[in-house]
């Protein structure tokens, strides 16, 4: 791992991708599972990341940042905080208090879902959805399809990882930011 020593100045200069470690066969035999964790204990990267993160988002305007459970939380919240934003949870079912308006989406073998509190956008707002990964993009698209089902326009998806081999882009409607693709 590098050194825990300032990036450089010119944060788009910054090797990313040196700060995320691979590791095989995680969840299970035959994934390569690229790890966030490292880039986070690393404080001057970590800086580094979301300052680039925050320069390709802002040209977008948002109003709200959404962060897709639970590695999203790790990007939107902080970057809104930084930007004077507010931060939205897209979660899993079961995990909101109050009314809450939700998704169901197709996986590869299933189906998945995904819910807002009924009140966490109106129409109007701005919402660029933030993840960790752009993989297969269904979790995305559907983050995408929740939020204009409240009433909200959806500039920007950003990610810090995309696995560009998995072709995600191809599912999305909307502009996609990332910091670090990966080609295999």
């Amino acid at each position: 791992m590098p050194d825990q020593g300032q990036p450089p100045a010119d944060h788009a200069a910054f090797d990313l991708k040196a700060h995320i470690r691979a590791i095989p066969d995680f969840p299970k035999p035959g994934i390569l599972f690229y790890d966030i964790s490292t880039l986070l204990r690393h404080g001057p990267a970590w800086k580094a990341a979301m300052a680039e993160m925050a320069a390709r988002v802002m040209p977008y305007r948002p109003t709200l940042l959404a962060g897709i459970e639970s590695r999203g939380f790790l990007l939107a919240a902080p970057l809104a905080l930084e930007l004077g934003l507010g931060f939205i949870m897209l979660r899993k079912p079961r995990k909101l208090p109050g009314p809450v308006i939700g998704f169901d989406y197709a996986l590869e073998y299933g189906s998945d879902r995904l819910e807002m509190q009924a009140d966490a956008v109106k129409p109007g707002d701005r919402v660029v959805v933030l993840d960790d990964l752009l993989a297969t993009g269904g979790t995305l698209a559907a983050s995408v399809e929740l939020l204009r089902k409240g009433g909200a326009e959806v500039p920007l998806v950003a990610t810090m990882v995309e696995l560009t081999f998995l072709n995600g882009r191809s599912r999305l409607d909307v502009p996609v930011e990332t910091l670090a693709a990966y080609d295999a």
